[in-house]
């Protein structure tokens, strides 16, 4: 066989293998199963912070179209983290936002979601009277409505909501359809790969 066809092969799997897991172009969940998917998630979510958020919930399956989304993220931390009885993690509520960023990576990457963007507040242009003083904004990209509520459960038996509560005293979570955007990740991993294969074919040639 070619040489180019055995750097090309593997490569072509391997862009076969990240474009089933990124997906973003599904069908959308019926409504047996948004019922379903919110029964489980009214039995896992039990503080008062995540049970607020649950009819929010049920009209975000409802409006599932199974494409992917961008969720955005504005945050605003407590002077103090609060956590519940029984932990014993200081009073840091950055420290309890880093644990919550960490231990969400998993449960996103298993089901094809990915942080697009974070950033951190730099100051203030045009700022109407009463508006909320926001300390870092930060994009996920879901692949769909479907994985985002999998994603929901999964932290919920993990546990991991604990910190995200115990660090932001006020946030706006909402999705959006891009427009207009250049984080372009398949496009990014396709030419990653590209200069991959190009770097081993000239090495093994």
């Amino acid at each position: 066989m070619a040489t180019w066809l055995l750097v090309v092969i593997p490569l072509v799997v391997l862009y076969g293998v990240f474009h089933l897991w990124y997906g973003g172009r599904g069908k959308p969940m019926s409504p047996a199963e948004v019922e379903a998917v919110m029964q489980r998630i009214s039995t896992r979510l039990t503080d008062e912070h995540s049970r607020a958020a649950l009819d929010e919930l049920r009209q975000l399956a409802a409006s599932d179209d199974g494409q992917e989304f961008v969720m955005q993220n504005l945050v605003r931390y407590r002077p103090k983290a609060l956590y519940p009885p029984g932990y014993d993690l200081g009073d840091d509520s950055r420290a309890a936002d880093r644990r919550y960023a960490k231990a969400i990576l998993w449960p996103l990457l298993r089901n094809g979601n990915i942080v697009v963007f974070v950033a951190r507040r730099s100051g203030s242009f045009i700022e109407p009277e009463g508006a909320d003083a926001w300390h870092y904004v930060a994009m996920v990209r879901y692949r769909s409505r479907r994985d985002f509520l999998r994603f929901a459960l999964q932290s919920s038996d993990a546990n991991i909501f604990v910190h995200k509560w115990a660090a932001i005293e006020k946030t706006h979570v909402f999705p959006v359809k891009p427009l207009v955007s250049l984080i372009l990740v398949r496009s990014a991993v396709a030419g990653l790969l590209a200069v991959l294969g190009s770097v081993t074919y000239l090495l093994v040639r």
